[in-house]
Parts: structure tokens; C-alpha cells; sequence
């Protein structure tokens, strides 16, 4: 297995899908602790959402593959979250527009490497 799939060895990221997805989650958990930060119990709002995002970051950079699936299956609720609040509260607009697109990149970056490489098999199938 060559470096570049950073088979869960301990290895920092080296493909670019794997950098993007690490500071994706980070800049999500930025914005999350920028966010609810003024709010009257900031501490409980950093556990529930920022939480997360920075330590899937952490996981993925120390080269946890299983990192990227859980990043991927948390950002259908970061987007779903987004969404709802872009909706419903017209002041946090701008937050909740940030957080549905990181949760975007985030699932491109964790499923882009493994659609390309299936893509690439039945491509390979069909040229034989």
C-alpha cells in the first residue's frame, strides 16, 4: 500500500481529499465555537457542536480512515442543522449558510476518493 492511502497508520493526510476533509472540520469547528461563543452557556453549545468536528479532524489528520465516514454521516446533520436555521432565524443566516457549506465540502471530500476509485474499476471492466 503506498503512503498516499494513509491506511490508518498514523501518517498525516497526504492526498488532497484527506487536507481538504481535515480543514473543512476544522473550519467548521471554528465557526461553531465563533458562533454560540455568546451565548448564555457557550460550554454546552462548544460540546455539541464543536466537539465533533474537531475531533474527527483529529482523528482523520493522525490517519484515521474511519474518521472521514463518521465526518461524512455527521455532516447530513451539520447541513440538515444549516439549513433550518437559514430558514427560521434570519439573524444567524449567515453562520448557517457557512455550516452548510462546509458540511458540503465535507461529504465531497470524504466520499470523492472512494467514488473516483469505483468509477475507475468499472472503467476498467468495461476495457477489458
Amino acid at each position: 500500500m503506498s503512503a498516499s492511502t494513509n491506511s490508518g497508520n498514523g501518517v498525516p493526510p497526504t492526498t488532497r481529499a484527506a487536507r481538504v476533509l481535515v480543514a473543512a472540520l476544522a473550519l467548521l469547528a471554528v465557526l461553531f465555537v465563533v458562533w454560540f461563543a455568546p451565548t448564555p452557556s457557550p460550554w454546552v453549545a462548544l460540546v455539541v457542536f464543536a466537539l465533533p468536528p474537531a475531533l474527527l479532524a483529529l482523528g482523520r489528520w493522525r490517519g484515521r480512515r474511519t474518521a472521514g465516514y463518521w465526518a461524512s454521516v455527521f455532516a447530513l446533520f451539520w447541513f440538515s442543522h444549516g439549513v433550518m436555521v437559514a430558514y427560521s432565524r434570519p439573524g444567524e443566516r449567515g453562520y448557517a449558510l457557512a455550516e452548510v457549506a462546509l458540511a458540503l465540502v465535507i461529504i465531497f471530500a470524504a466520499s470523492g476518493p472512494g467514488m473516483r476509485a469505483r468509477l475507475a474499476q468499472k472503467k476498467a471492466a468495461r476495457t477489458k
